[in-house]
């Protein structure tokens, strides 16, 4: 068997192109099936795909809910769990149906039915797919794993199947109903809509709003005020309500009476006098004069004051305009008083002839026109832009109505204990989403009204008898095949209308019985899914049952599906008593453009996720999406930030695997099955570290904290780089093979085949790409095991002062910036203060970081440290308000006392640790200071003539480094170095340090004077002109 050994990895690596070879590699290798058939028959994590609909291309919002989709099933994978992950198709409803209507140039349900229910339909069917192409293309390209060979269809005859016994339960256990009264309605589709899709499309809007007087009868000049912001519905009034135990005036303005709330009275402005005071129940049964003729003809006591509870004297005048047709507290006080229940307004929005002023108009255009009708008569106090929160149809755009009509409801109301009760089972990502945003909603559930007046859905299977209205409602084919009058061939039947619509029952009474035409909400489709997908229960049924595929573990969408798919997953669950169908949801913020505005076409701010992918990579797009900020949060995306992931994660582990693989194979590095304990300090710690980060990171992904899985491993990342392998690579460079570089070669070789398995799940291409470079054992890393911390590596302790000496440098790096100090510059002097100072192999390395002779306790210089406390007034401003500048005067003037709990006692006040910051200042010039929280790190910048000459041949070093790159020597490769200088201090310089050179340059030989070789640099370094030449030695 011929030994594998490590390629020479590319130099000029191009992520995007390396990423398609690993997918080509999947592809041929059907990785993922083979991740399916390792785990087979263990226990299940359920997965559950959200479905979209393929009529529309995806876009970059859409990857960023992939991306967190995938992440969790590959971990519980390689966790050894079956994710089995079934795609799925949503291709009903009202989306389909209005793209439809665009392309074939036609609108409203009076075209739709004169193209042809059939024909349309027809279209509806073919449109679903028109995208799928690209969507099963980014889905792979973005390495979203999902049986996309076997998806579920929402149209399909088996799924649909699933939604009638799903309703049949609904019905036989009385909480399906027929029903007569308001709901939002769209004028624009013709249909009814529940209230989780009205709470999407909410948009602020200005519209006049009216002050209304209403004459009453049998008395001069005397009217009753009323506002309203919906001017359209007065046609309709039927009654004004006031509250029974509120206080009414009636004040005298000029020539006329006003009846209005005594808290109101400022509508009035000036001159005005009150001269009655009353209660709103002494006003009931007073009389007053339509504003309009449209209701002469009903029987019906009509336009008369009454009582309600509802009022209140928020706004407005404290008297309520009541038309029972299109306003909930409307209907309900109609149906309490007997008021008459007459349209003024036809389903398409426009007024019927009832309203002669404005017959055939729709209504939000009337309005002005309405305001302008009543002024005419006399009957307008004022008119008033009015901005509030409007819904819209959430696909059409229509600004919505409130019109009373008969619908077909599911009894949510009913359930409303149990649906909260279900919901404090799962667990919310965001955790305030699960008694805010979305258990506020559950607090407030309304009656779903489920059926829709439209026709591309799943067809409502209630059948109702024409003779004696009994209704029945089907469960199933065979079900409908048994009570149709007609036989029904099964294997080539269409359930959709019209041919549905066709199907006539026989009733109990021997009338007929027809289908009610409705079709369902295309949500109660996808609220269905996890057991329509499985053809429940007429297949598959113990899936479901027996755990194996319900509940699901895991869900993911953006934030507004809480008004969705996962409101309608909940509702659906606990209708049928199945508790919750979810566990564990990650809720996402929308993605907005870099400078946080809604992305839009008409804007050109829309982002091509093509381009990024193409430009970056996927693995960095999805690093970005993970880590830009908390899930739940609104993104800004910026293509900048997916550039840095580029530079600061990927491109580092590219880099870091370059090191490795250059050397180990030049050395013919053979790695172990194993790792074994090491001896050096800086393998010790990183072992230690990389086990450490291996259970963060695990309980990390358990919880669904993927930003912080995240930011464990991009520090471990930075440290493997930054500091292991710049701390160690003399160790590689070393000519001879001793136990030293042994351990290295395995420590470095161990660390980032373990990360590879680590970050799998996040960046799949490079982790792919780095593990099959390692000599990985498996095919490839996504068939292996998610790595389990080897506690005995794990050393706390050395992690603890391993940081602590990160920290004194990055201090002392710190205070010499503030100096303006290169660190090639050696100083002779760094003290500490707050922290110990390192020992032993540890003080040696952080001497060298820092490039100082030595590191000494600081309570010798504690004497020129000056103390200064900064607040953090983005905290305290909202924690304190006004008061924060009396406590900024009482820390400027040091009349605070730090306690020993490190909280800060500023007069009254206990300012907490992260409220305020401690920063140091020295008061001889001789120190340089950096600080933070405890730890201080005092530098002397004095610099000697020894110290200057070293930092000489450091700052050569540094400029033969860069030569060497910019010739494209290979870091293996050694060279020859001649310099050229008129300057004895540079004689002085190559004197004593030419060995350092040559160790830091991998020189063979240093000339002087000769030669300057092929490759020539001229520098200058502290004023000496210095030529430096550099040849390979061959």
């Amino acid at each position: 068997m011929t030994k594998k050994s490590f390629e020479k990895p590319d130099q000029h690596i191009q992520f995007p192109k390396m990423e398609e070879e690993i997918l080509t590699f999947w592809d041929q290798k059907s990785i993922f099936k083979k991740t399916l058939d390792k785990t087979k028959g263990s226990d299940s994590f359920v997965f559950y795909e959200g479905p979209p609909t393929a009529n529309g291309k995806p876009g970059i919002h859409h990857v960023l809910a992939r991306a967190f989709k995938d992440i969790i099933p590959r971990f519980k994978t390689m966790q050894g769990f079956y994710v089995s992950r079934k795609a799925g198709w949503d291709t009903h409803g009202l989306p389909v149906e209005l793209e439809v209507e665009k392309r074939l140039k036609i609108s409203g349900k009076p075209e739709i039915e004169k193209y042809g229910i059939e024909e349309f339909n027809t279209e509806c069917k073919k449109s679903v797919w028109e995208y799928k192409d690209e969507w099963e293309k980014l889905t792979k390209r973005i390495a979203f794993w999902l049986d996309l060979e076997n998806p579920y269809v929402t149209y399909s005859n088996e799924y649909i199947e699933s939604l009638w016994w799903i309703i049949k339960q609904i019905y036989d256990k009385g909480l399906l109903y027929e029903g007569h009264k308001v709901v939002p309605h769209c004028p624009r589709c013709g249909t009814a809509l529940s209230s989780h899709e009205v709470a999407q499309g909410y948009k602020d809007v200005t519209e006049p709003s009216v002050y209304v007087k209403f004459k009453v009868k049998d008395e001069d000049d005397t009217y009753i005020l009323s506002w309203t912001t919906t001017p359209w519905t007065l046609p309709g009034n039927v009654a004004l309500a006031v509250g029974a135990d509120l206080d009414y005036v009636k004040a005298k303005k000029g020539d006329e009476t006003y009846i209005l709330a005594k808290s109101r009275l400022d509508i009035l402005d000036d001159d005005f006098e009150v001269i009655e005071e009353m209660k709103g129940s002494d006003l009931e049964g007073i009389d007053y004069e339509p504003l309009f003729d449209s209701l002469t003809d009903v029987k019906e006591k009509v336009h008369y004051v009454t009582t309600a509870d509802f009022v209140t004297t928020d706004d407005g005048s404290g008297v309520v305009h009541t038309a029972v047709m299109y306003g909930d507290d409307d209907y309900r006080l109609g149906e309490e008083k007997g008021l008459p229940k007459v349209h003024t307004v036809d389903e398409n929005g426009n007024f019927n002839e009832r309203v002669k002023e404005f017959t055939g108009m729709f209504v939000k255009d009337a309005e002005k026109d309405i305001a302008n009708h009543l002024k005419e008569k006399g009957l307008l106090l004022k008119k008033e832009n009015y901005t509030h929160s409007y819904p819209f149809c959430w696909r059409c755009d229509t600004p919505l109505l409130y019109y009373a009509k008969a619908s077909w409801f599911i009894k949510t109301s009913a359930v409303k204990d149990e649906l909260l009760k279900n919901n404090e089972q799962i667990n919310w990502i965001p955790e305030h989403i699960k008694h805010g945003r979305f258990g506020k909603w559950l607090e407030n559930v309304k009656d779903w009204a489920l059926s829709r007046e439209r026709y591309w859905g799943t067809p409502l299977p209630i059948w109702k008898c024409v003779d004696c209205k009994k209704t029945t409602c089907v469960g199933g084919y065979d079900e409908l095949s048994e009570k149709s009058q007609e036989k029904i061939d099964l294997e080539s039947f269409d359930v959709h209308r019209p041919y549905v619509d066709e199907i006539k029952l026989t009733c109990e009474c021997g009338g007929e019985m027809v289908r009610e035409t409705s079709v369902l909400d295309c949500w109660f489709d996808s609220g269905s899914m996890p057991l329509a997908q499985h053809h429940y229960p007429f297949e598959n049924k113990e899936l479901v049952d027996n755990g194996a595929e319900y509940p699901a573990d895991y869900i993911s969408e953006a934030i507004d599906q809480t008004r969705g798919w996962f409101y309608t997953l909940l509702a659906v669950s606990t209708v049928l008593g199945k508790g919750t169908s979810y566990k564990n949801v990650i809720c996402l913020g929308h993605i907005n453009d870099k400078n946080g505005k809604k992305m839009s076409k008409s804007k050109g701010n829309v982002i091509d996720p093509w381009v990024i992918i193409n430009q970056y990579g996927v693995d960095a797009l999805r690093w970005y999406l993970y880590t830009i900020n908390a899930p739940g949060e609104p993104k800004r995306f910026d293509p900048k930030g997916v550039e840095e992931v580029v530079k600061n994660v990927v491109l580092k582990q590219w880099n870091l695997y370059t090191f490795f693989a250059t050397y180990a194979g030049i050395d013919n590095f053979e790695p172990k099955s194993d790792i074994t304990p090491k001896e050096h300090i800086l393998d010790r710690w990183i072992l230690s570290h990389l086990e450490t980060v291996k259970a963060e990171v695990t309980e990390h992904l358990e919880h669904y904290n993927i930003t912080e899985a995240c930011s464990a491993l991009e520090k471990f990342i930075d440290d493997l780089s930054n500091w292991y392998v710049r701390r160690s690579r003399r160790r590689f460079w070393k000519s001879e093979n001793d136990t030293d570089k042994l351990d290295a070669y395995e420590t470095l070789h161990y660390c980032l085949l373990e990360l590879t398995k680590l970050e799998a799940p996040f960046m799949p291409f490079i982790a792919d790409k780095l593990y099959q470079g390692l000599l990985g054992k498996e095919e490839s890393v996504h068939l292996e095991t998610y790595p389990k911390p080897k506690r005995n590596f794990i050393d706390s302790k050395l992690n603890e002062e391993m940081s602590s000496a990160k920290t004194i440098v990055t201090l002392g790096h710190a205070a010499r910036d503030t100096k303006q100090i290169k660190v090639r510059q050696p100083l002779a002097n760094v003290f500490v203060l707050g922290t110990d100072v390192p020992q032993g192999e540890l003080l040696e390395i952080v001497k060298d970081e820092l490039n100082v002779k030595s590191i000494q306790e600081g309570s010798s210089v504690e004497s020129v440290l000056q103390e200064t406390v900064k607040l953090k007034f983005n905290i305290l401003g909202k924690k304190y308000g006004g008061q924060v500048k009396e406590i900024q005067k009482a820390v400027q003037e040091k009349n605070y006392e730090l306690k020993n709990d490190k909280t800060l006692e500023v007069g009254d006040v206990i300012l907490l640790p992260e409220e305020y910051e401690r920063v140091y200042e020295s008061t001889d010039d001789k120190y340089a200071v950096a600080s933070e929280r405890d730890s201080i790190v005092v530098v002397d910048t004095e610099i000697t003539k020894e110290l200057e000459e070293e930092g000489i041949a450091r700052e050569l070093v540094r400029h033969i480094q860069e030569m060497r790159k910019e010739a494209g020597y290979e870091v293996s490769d050694r060279i020859m170095i001649n310099f050229k200088a008129e300057s004895d201090q540079f004689l002085s310089v190559l004197e004593g340090y030419t060995d350092y050179i040559k160790r830091e340059t991998l020189a063979e030989v240093i000339g002087y004077g000769n030669d300057l070789g092929e490759i020539k640099k001229q520098v200058v370094v502290d004023s000496i002109s210095i030529d430096i030449g550099v040849t390979k030695i061959k």
